[in-house]
């Protein structure tokens, strides 16, 4: 047999076309949403991301007979997976900065009002998950964690979490189908923010509390958005844009290593049972973390005169990371399983209807304090993205504020890192709770403290102005 022979025998196989054939699915159905949202007119009233619709199109496939085996579900979750991972290195690697219409400080409350929202939702599916536990052990205990998860954090940590929860749930004889809770948390809070957030629209526009404002169907970007000074060229050597993408793949595979050298690391009782089962699950914060550090390293050698030209190109990496959520929406919505959904039907759909309702009267009432000037523009891109993505968010935001001329569009995107700071702890209470029982109620108590916190800093400048006036 010749070399030509073995390289045919090797790729008329079907296996060399099984995850080509999942992503040709995932494009496709990617492909129909989008029709589906710019062609069906109460679609794009309702702001759904195309996505979304992509997912719930798979969803609907694999309803009819002999249709679920096509769509894989294990490669579905894989896609979800380290699609959330790739886009948040692409988002880590931009050179962002504070515009003056931000201050530094609003970001950071920003970040304090991603975080604590993330709290108070946590808060709330708590205090549903345990008495259903203790009355009848309907639900994991645990389970209303996975609501911030799903709502805050979108798909891929829903489904990161919630494999972990399934696990523990596992090792204490329970079951528990925390991948399928936490995704069908994520597809819901998608529609919560696009279809709550654009009837509320609607209403303050009957009470003349908003302005209609045009917005063009075509965005124009400026030549300074496509490249910035100094850059490489477009096309030498190697092209800029395979330039952008080997960069992120080069961080997500120190990802891999760092994630991997720590596993073989000998860490103790809450290192072995806590922190090495969720780091695989932090592929976006340690992705985060090590994109800043090798955007930085960038700068040292540009100081240093050992590189003479720009690397990093904004416009690219945004439409990486673009495509990476996605991909991440429609795979996470794909990959949900009914098979065990009629066992917490009813505690799902509580947990979903109070965490929409708490987060929509949180967000209003802090973005008041928060967003005098513009309370509205700020409630609508937060709201947004605490129940889907930071897409959402901008979505909503483009009805009332199309030219993006509050600040509102430049807290969203720069809170990110003080919101993975202020956040954190509450990441490592997800390892913590689902122990047990007793570490769950701890939990709670821990989260209410933190939400307290938080909402204090928030509010800060009222509260203690008031106590000088007294």
């Amino acid at each position: 047999m010749t070399i030509l022979d073995v390289s045919v025998m090797t790729f008329d196989r079907p296996e060399a076309w099984q995850w080509l054939v999942q992503f040709c699915i995932l494009a496709t159905a990617l492909l129909l949403g989008n029709v589906l949202r710019t062609q069906v007119p109460f679609l794009k009233k309702s702001l759904l991301p195309s996505a979304l619709l992509g997912g719930l199109l798979l969803l609907i496939f694999k309803a009819f007979p002999g249709c679920r085996e096509i769509i894989n579900k294990p490669m579905m979750e894989i896609a979800t997976y380290h699609a959330l991972g790739l886009g948040f290195v692409a988002l880590a690697l931009k050179n962002n900065k504070v515009e003056s219409k931000s201050s530094t400080m609003k970001v950071v409350e920003t970040g304090a009002l991603t975080a604590s929202s993330y709290v108070i939702q946590g808060i709330v599916g708590l205090l549903v998950s345990i008495p259903f536990f203790i009355f009848g052990k309907r639900l994991f205990y645990a389970a209303g964690l996975l609501l911030p998860m799903g709502y805050g954090q979108g798909p891929g940590q829903a489904l990161n979490f919630g494999k972990i929860f399934t696990q523990a749930a596992s090792e204490q004889g329970l079951e528990f189908a925390g991948a399928d809770f936490g995704l069908s948390i994520a597809a819901t809070g998608f529609i919560v923010g696009s279809v709550i957030g654009v009837i509320y629209m609607n209403y303050l526009r009957r009470k003349g509390r908003l302005s209609s404002k045009k917005i063009s169907d075509a965005q124009v970007n400026k030549l300074e958005d496509y490249e910035g000074k100094n850059e490489i060229p477009d096309a030498e050597s190697i092209d800029k844009l395979s330039v952008q993408i080997c960069m992120v793949l080069f961080v997500y595979f120190l990802v891999y290593l760092f994630t991997n050298w720590i596993q073989g690391m000998d860490l103790g009782n809450f290192g072995e049972k806590t922190l090495k089962p969720m780091l695989w699950g932090f592929n976006f914060l340690l992705g985060t973390l090590f994109g800043i550090a090798f955007k930085n390293i960038l700068k040292v050698f540009k100081k240093q005169r050992l590189m003479q030209r720009e690397y990093i190109n904004n416009y690219m990496l945004n439409r990486i990371s673009g495509f990476c959520f996605d991909i991440m929406i429609v795979a996470g919505t794909a990959a949900i399983s009914f098979e065990e959904f009629g066992k917490f039907v009813l505690p799902f759909t509580i947990i979903c209807a109070l965490g929409a309702l708490v987060t929509f009267v949180y967000v209003l009432w802090i973005s008041k304090h928060l967003y005098p000037d513009y309370k509205y523009e700020g409630f609508f891109s937060m709201f947004g993205m605490l129940t889907g993505t930071a897409s959402n968010g901008m979505i909503l935001l483009r009805e009332i504020d199309p030219k993006f001329e509050t600040p509102a569009a430049n807290n969203l995107v720069l809170q990110t890192l003080a919101a993975i700071v202020l956040g954190f702890p509450v990441l490592l209470l997800m390892g913590f709770a689902p122990q047990s029982l007793q570490s769950t109620w701890i939990t709670l108590g821990i989260l209410v403290a933190f939400w307290a916190a938080l909402t204090v800093f928030m509010l800060r400048k009222k509260i203690f102005h008031r106590k000088k006036t007294e």
